[in-house]
């Protein structure tokens, strides 16, 4: 079996093979991610002190101060230390934990100036919850420290005493590691079986010592993502400001897609119609049999623009929808498909004409996308609603290979989705078959 032998920077040796033959628990203590994290609890217990004095020092200072206009603005410096104290945080984080947080949403000031300013630090959420950050850090800081330290010196200790046992008979005057001890009795962990017992302790310490630093380290995480990034509220404002963004440039693309068929299929076809009726008009009265051919061309002509404008009208949104639903505007799609294509719709009622348009398109993107790549044979389309989604499958026994991430059309359709709060799942092995499921939020149709 073909291995790819990269190279860990933890330890310098094949990562594969040692993930294969090394069980997780045996190289945890060795691993990059371990002393990364135990170094992000060394590092927590004086930053701490140093956030818990700044923000206990500058907080209280402008309390007392409050009788007095100076109390303000050392309020508002205190916070805006503490803001970027928080960023410091966040880095750390992402450096030594991989914690991707974002970044809190920036002060809001409707006018410019020091005011402004210090108003705006004030009512900021993110201020006071990095303050809360600054002051409830220190206990748990102080308590990670301490264990994990212990923890780690305890067992290493404990596990190489084999080799530095002869250190208490040459220079502290005892026989080994002292037991217990009173006036009468003392224990010494002298033999080789006392000194195995000891190295085995030592070993389950060792091992044991990165899931606990592990375990304290996930309490910073949820600290550092519940006090420090943005609230769900600003989450949620950024993805809807990129989801209109999104809306805004489909919008215009199809627009101009829209105008490009315009220009270059019906429009130049009813130029290339009024020039060939002026001319048979020219040639009614001189050569009537080649006037009359020319009309027949034109009336030919006229036909392919009516179809191409019935084509450009059924891809925006056709009356079929509009007047009979999914069922059969998805029946009539697939019944244009290069392959045979097996509906079923079943939905309670109609969704909302906006959600209803956007699975019409997805089902007939898709479809074409099978016509024009798949080389299936069969295909089927399933619509249903599964509480407060409107579930789409669409299925064929094609070669496979489709690829939501190469930039196709399947992206294009999966940025349209998510605008809408949808998904977009492909499962496209290649080889085949293909499986494409669409969700897509549920609302109501309006009456």
């Amino acid at each position: 079996m073909a291995t790819d032998y990269g190279y860990d920077s933890g330890l310098g040796f094949p990562e594969t093979v040692r993930r294969q033959r090394v069980p997780a628990g045996l190289r945890a203590p060795f691993e990059g991610r371990t002393w990364r994290e135990f170094a992000y609890v060394l590092l927590s217990l004086p930053i701490s002190i140093v956030m818990f004095t700044y923000a206990v020092t500058m907080i209280s200072l402008g309390a007392g101060l409050l009788v007095t206009f100076l109390g303000i603005p050392v309020f508002a410096a205190g916070l805006a230390g503490c803001r970027g104290l928080g960023a410091l945080e966040r880095a750390r984080a992402r450096g030594l934990l991989g914690l991707e947080v974002g970044d809190p949403e920036p002060l809001r000031m409707r006018k410019s100036g020091f005011m402004a300013w210090m108003g705006a630090v004030l009512k900021s959420g993110t201020s006071w919850r990095t303050l809360l950050y600054s002051v409830l850090h220190l206990p748990w800081a102080t308590f990670s420290f301490v264990v994990a330290v212990n923890f780690w010196v305890y067992g290493w200790a404990l596990l190489t005493y084999p080799l530095w046992f002869w250190v208490f008979p040459a220079y502290v005057g005892q026989d080994g590691l002292q037991l217990y001890g009173d006036q009468t009795h003392h224990i010494y962990l002298d033999n080789p079986f006392e000194i195995g017992v000891t190295a085995l302790v030592g070993l389950l310490f060792t091992l044991a010592t990165p899931w606990i630093v592990r375990a304290l380290t996930t309490v910073d995480r949820v600290m550092v993502h519940g006090l420090l990034g943005p609230t769900r509220l600003t989450a949620r404002v950024v993805e809807l400001e990129s989801d209109r963004g999104v809306v805004v440039d489909t919008a215009a693309a199809d627009l101009r897609r829209i105008e490009r068929d315009l220009h270059d299929g019906a429009q130049a076809r009813l130029v290339a119609l009024a020039m060939d009726l002026g001319l048979a008009k020219e040639k009614l009265t001189e050569d009537p049999a080649a006037a009359a051919r020319m009309v027949d061309e034109a009336h030919g002509e006229v036909k392919t623009a009516l179809q191409e404008l019935r084509d450009l009208a059924r891809g925006i949104h056709p009356a079929v929808l509009t007047d009979r639903g999914l069922d059969a505007a998805l029946s009539a799609v697939a019944s244009r498909c290069t392959v045979p294509v097996q509906v079923e719709v079943e939905l309670p009622a109609r969704p909302a004409p906006a959600i209803e348009g956007i699975a019409y398109f997805t089902v007939s993107e898709l479809l074409q996308n099978i016509s024009k790549h798949s080389r299936a044979t069969f295909a089927a389309v399933d619509v249903w609603r599964v509480e407060n989604r409107l579930m789409l499958q669409v299925v064929d026994n094609g070669v496979g290979g489709a690829d939501v991430s190469s930039g196709s059309g399947l992206a294009g359709l999966a940025d349209r989705l998510d605008a809408v709060d949808g998904i977009l799942v492909v499962d496209s092995p290649v080889g085949g078959p293909t499986r494409v499921t669409a969700e897509l939020p549920w609302r109501g149709e309006r009456v």
